[in-house]
């Protein structure tokens, strides 16, 4: 078994090439968004498409699916070190590249489909609301993501991965217990089988009204004390009881009407920039996307502030309620070993990549709880 400096070590080489690719990944995908719109190829495969059909039916899935398909092998190899040679590098994972290529293709499918729905609807409202379009556009946009939150644990998660019940009667009488006590309704709890994509551990509470249900990874039930699982799933349930989901949803609905508001003030400027007629041009449709990646990156460390200090509510929650710091430390100190974690980064680093403390922080916030 690695000592404790040689698993800091790992868990800090880990994170600092996983940060560095991160980095490149965000500043690649704007570089080729930025060379796609001044090289004209935008244009010429509009012009192209248009030539085949006049049909929005046929232009705005065939442009989206050949730009979708060029930027998926374009950013391949840096995908591909990123979520599998990387894992398999430290030991995160015991997948097989055929099931990992797998899961690529159902992801690019489901993200083709999705996109799919909200680029259509984007140029459906434009052209019927060209004063209002901002505002219809975002509300849409809002609503399809909270419908998305509704069936993802019973159309999405089961793509990827099996779940069932537990069978460990005890514990699950227990969580259920915990949620009782916490005023969180649950359908019920279930375990997932992590362990065949990775071997990090993590629980989830996911869904919304009548389809809300725990989800357990394998690679946590099978090492982790039932006081650590009761602390872990504490710390999910008081996300509900504090209405962070609620007021979540209200940040990103605000974030959301902000950015295309902007679009609608601004795209004037930045059609003329790269000699683009309008924005209901599918030709344009690169340009929406390259204003949503610099405004995410403008906003990430307010997002991950207001992240990271919710996190900290729901840490202090969950040990009130359990009245069991000992396994909050215990819990903590497992999962930052078992999914490498780093523990103290660097101020930039946690600035713009951490939603959640450094597992440092919230050791330190667990002693100051009474």
């Amino acid at each position: 078994m690695p000592e404790a400096g040689e698993k800091e070590s790992r868990a800090q080489s880990y994170s600092r090439i996983k940060y560095s690719l991160a980095a490149c990944d965000i500043f690649y995908s704007l570089a080729l968004l930025v060379i796609f719109l001044i090289s004209g190829f935008s244009k010429m495969l509009a012009l192209n498409l248009s030539a085949v059909s006049q049909s929005s039916y046929f232009i705005v899935p065939a442009y989206l699916f050949i730009v979708s398909l060029g930027f998926y092998i374009l950013n391949f190899p840096l995908n591909l070190y990123q979520s599998y040679i990387l894992e398999h590098k430290f030991s995160l994972t015991n997948q097989k590249i055929s099931n990992w290529a797998l899961d690529q293709l159902k992801s690019q499918i489901l993200s083709f489909i999705f996109i799919l729905i909200l680029v259509s609807a984007f140029y459906a409202i434009l052209k019927a609301f060209p004063r209002y379009w901002w505002f219809m556009v975002s509300a849409f946009w809002i609503t399809f993501s909270i419908g998305i939150a509704k069936i993802l644990p019973v159309l999405i998660i089961p793509l990827f991965f099996k779940y069932k019940k537990v069978d460990d009667e005890a514990l699950r009488e227990r969580v259920i217990a915990l949620a009782r006590k916490m005023q969180v309704k649950i359908l019920d709890v279930f375990e997932i089988d992590f362990s065949k994509k990775t071997l990090k551990a993590n629980a989830a509470f996911v869904g919304l009204g009548g389809t809300r249900r725990v989800l357990l990874a394998d690679t946590l039930r099978n090492k982790y004390t039932h006081d650590e699982i009761e602390i872990i799933l504490a710390h999910e349930f008081a996300h509900y009881k504090l209405k962070h989901l609620i007021k979540m949803v209200l940040v990103n609905s605000v974030v959301t009407f902000a950015l295309f508001y902007l679009i609608f003030r601004t795209s004037g400027w930045a059609l003329n920039i790269f000699e683009l007629s309008s924005l209901s041009d599918i030709a344009a449709l690169p340009l929406a996307f390259l204003y949503f990646s610099l405004f995410g990156l403008i906003i990430q460390p307010l997002s991950n502030f207001i992240s990271r200090a919710f996190e900290s509510d729901a840490d202090r929650l969950s040990i009130q309620f359990t009245g069991n710091k000992t396994a909050f430390v215990s819990a903590m100190n497992k999962l930052a070993d078992q999914n490498l974690a780093d523990r103290s980064p660097h101020p930039l680093i946690k600035l713009f990549f951490f939603d959640h403390p450094p597992i440092d922080e919230r050791l330190k916030l667990a002693e100051k709880v009474n």
